[in-house]
């Protein structure tokens, strides 16, 4: 009997027709050009449609282990984690409940991100801020499942338990040999928690972070040690470009975005991706990578085609 290959999807998951791993494609940037510098994109956007990037990579060992049974999982009114669990709840048939950050929210007309997760059949469940700050109290869990189906798996904010911190180690491996520095736009942090693990000795993770804080260190290496047993590959984080936290852009991220589309023909996406697009300029432009260094950035998110807002 040959056996299955490790990266390939679980065989009820290749039903959604993902299309990893995703393309390299080098970019011609003067910007690092005249520096030494070269510029890939790792164009995890273009994995699935509806389960975009780190998304599938976070979700696809998550739902494997869940078999079909219902899951619930937690994010605020803009998530593309709650979207992506909809999505694929709605594609391969199984109940999905989103715990939503703003007890507020309960009587306001949806946004059109929460109206696509209804859309998609998730239950849309709204808690004030002191519960989903205790998402992860047992009492709390408890209490939410009690009006969930029977048998709810719970799935982390973001996707980022350990399942997914592994899912998303073969990022890393896809790109061994590939580049120096590969960056990534962080929220929860699993995907640079996955990515360094999955990465070659002398290559190293950039994390940048787009929430307000300083707290994701810590977040990354436990992380880490629940997926892997401790730490794992070489990365770093630069908290600098989060531009006022999360969910907040500006007239110089806007500007920046436009103009980098507009040279490369990438759409890119304002929350994540384009606040470590514009991070890779300055720390470019601020001689933080030696010449003939090769940075790949990865690309996890694209910009929303109904004009709403990504978070």
């Amino acid at each position: 009997m040959i056996p299955r290959d490790p990266a390939a999807p679980e065989p009820r998951l290749a039903a959604l027709e993902p299309r990893p791993p995703s393309p390299l494609r080098p970019v011609d940037d003067d910007r690092f050009a005249r520096r030494g510098l070269r510029l890939l994109l790792k164009r995890d956007d273009l994995i699935h449609p509806d389960l975009v990037g780190n998304k599938w990579r976070k979700l696809a060992p998550t739902l494997a282990a869940a078999a079909g049974r219902p899951v619930l999982t937690f994010g605020g009114a803009y998530s593309n984690h709650l979207r992506a669990t909809a999505a694929a709840g709605r594609l391969l048939g199984f109940p999905t409940v989103g715990v939503v950050r703003g007890d507020e929210l309960a009587g306001r007309p949806l946004n059109r991100s929460l109206e696509r997760c209804a859309a998609d059949g998730m239950r849309l469940v709204f808690v004030d801020r002191a519960t989903y700050r205790a998402k992860g109290d047992p009492e709390v869990v408890a209490r939410l499942l009690e009006d969930a189906p029977e048998g709810t798996v719970v799935v982390p904010e973001g996707g980022s338990g350990a399942a997914a911190v592994r899912g998303c180690a073969e990022l890393g491996r896809e790109l061994r040999g590939r580049a120096d520095v590969v960056a990534v736009a962080c929220g929860t942090g699993g995907t640079l928690a996955g990515l360094a693990a999955g990465l070659a000795p002398g290559q190293r993770a950039l994390g940048v972070p787009v929430l307000r804080g300083g707290f994701l260190g810590a977040e990354v290496r436990a992380l880490q040690t629940a997926a892997f047993g401790g730490p794992a590959g070489e990365w770093s984080l630069d908290d600098r470009f989060h531009f006022g936290g999360y969910g907040r852009t500006g007239p110089v991220l806007e500007a920046f975005a436009e103009d980098f589309a507009a040279r490369h023909g990438v759409a890119v996406e304002r929350l994540y991706v384009a606040k470590m697009l514009y991070a890779l300029v300055a720390l470019a432009e601020e001689g933080a990578f030696a010449p003939g260094t090769t940075v790949a950035a990865v690309v996890t998110g694209r910009p929303d085609p109904d004009g709403g807002r990504h978070a």
